[in-house]
């Protein structure tokens, strides 16, 4: 359990998150991502250079990748700042967090920056050496089809392993298509008044078309809008599955930034210092092979224990949801309404860019919280090779 490690409120932003070959899919994502976060800074009156720490996460190789922690600290105005690089699929920003935490809480560093960048349009294809092929012949790989259609070590694509914890634990068609409407009925819920929830956190991005002409993105681009029809129709996506391309998510681009730092510091960057956000928690799990969304109930159970609290003492519950099997699983195993999670949305509706994904599901439970006047917070979502990763905050 932390005890020294807060978030601002208001010290945080998701971009839009963009459909798969849109409008972000030339930008380099770390570019992108930290003339963002420096576009954020100006925003809100900060100065870059007291930041002492910064941390990237990203999970699809970006040109000059191998740079990306110290690079976009510089690149947001923090020359002076030490970066790293976390890259753990979809539970990046977990981990992420819970590291900033960490180093807040031994007092190595005192105010970090975590920013979550991902590309997963125009993934890049790597190509390696291979002497003792016939005639030299390379070998290749897609970086992000390729390991969206198979684990090395479990043997299948991702979708495999949903359709394996969904035979599991009984999960039918019929559960997915309902649970994605309702996921659907929750992001609309975003969307209302002009987008009044979303407009409490979300920060457009920038991009830059010639020297002299640039446009924003401010809105989510390439949602799907589903009908309990619509869903029916469609065939699943492997013979027999339960998961169809309506009830699973999207890759998407987009990032988002979260300031890690003392309590005192948030306090000072705060736009309400009387709302705190506390960095409580984490857990994570391995599962048996190909079976990666039955990580998610025992990682989210560890953070809980680690928090000393239980499911009942919980004010808001986000997942990443990459198959709708996920959230119904969880629900089953921990005793969760899986109705009332992830309101607002979730990335079943948005879209995943990866490390961006668990920074914006975050986000908005803090915003949730805020809302209903605090509460406790379990962020939670499975990530490659049957792991998963969960961090609970505090708002009050």
């Amino acid at each position: 359990m932390l005890k020294k490690a807060y978030i601002p409120y208001r010290g945080y932003y998701s971009t839009p998150f963009a459909k798969w070959q849109g409008t972000l899919a030339n930008e380099n994502a770390i570019v992108l991502g930290a003339a963002t976060s420096k576009r954020f800074f100006e925003s809100k009156g900060w100065d870059p250079k007291t930041i002492d720490y910064v941390l990237v996460g990203s999970t699809v190789y970006q040109k000059q990748w191998f740079y990306s922690g110290p690079w976009a600290a510089a690149l947001m105005g923090a020359e002076g700042s030490p970066g790293i690089l976390v890259s753990q699929a979809c539970s990046t920003s977990t981990f992420s967090i819970y590291q900033a935490g960490m180093g807040v809480e031994t007092g190595m560093f005192n105010h970090s920056w975590c920013l979550m960048a991902d590309r997963l349009s125009n993934g890049p294809h790597a190509t390696w050496p291979n002497p003792n092929g016939p005639g030299g012949q390379q070998l290749a790989e897609d970086w992000v089809m390729d390991n969206f259609g198979k684990d090395p070590w479990a043997g299948g694509a991702m979708i495999q392993t949903a359709e394996n914890v969904a035979k599991e634990y009984g999960v039918s068609r019929e559960e997915c298509d309902a649970v994605t409407l309702r996921r659907q009925e929750q992001y609309l819920d975003a969307l209302a008044r002009d987008r009044e929830f979303q407009q409490r956190y979300m920060f457009p991005a920038e991009v830059q078309i010639s020297r002299k002409k640039s446009i924003l993105l401010e809105a989510d681009e390439g949602i799907t809008t589903s009908t309990k029809e619509g869903l029916a129709a469609l065939k699943p996506v492997l013979p027999d599955g339960v998961h169809t391309f309506g009830a699973q998510t999207h890759p998407a681009d987009g990032n988002a930034g979260i300031c890690v730092t003392t309590r005192e510091k948030a306090k000072e960057l705060s736009t309400n210092p009387g709302i705190e956000v506390q960095v409580v928690s984490f857990g994570y799990a391995r599962t048996k092979k190909a079976h990666m969304a039955a990580a998610v109930a025992p990682s989210a159970q560890m953070a809980l224990d680690n928090a000393g609290i239980k499911v009942g003492d919980l004010g808001a519950i986000k997942t990443h949801n990459p198959f709708a099997a996920n959230d119904i699983v969880m629900a089953k195993v921990m005793g969760l309404d899986l109705n009332s999670m992830n309101n607002y949305g979730s990335s079943l509706i948005f879209g995943h860019p990866q490390a961006a994904t668990g920074a914006r599901l975050m986000i908005e439970g803090i915003e949730e919280l805020a809302i209903k006047g605090g509460g406790y917070l379990l962020f939670s979502g499975c990530a490659a090779g049957d792991t998963a990763a969960s961090v609970v905050l505090k708002v009050s």
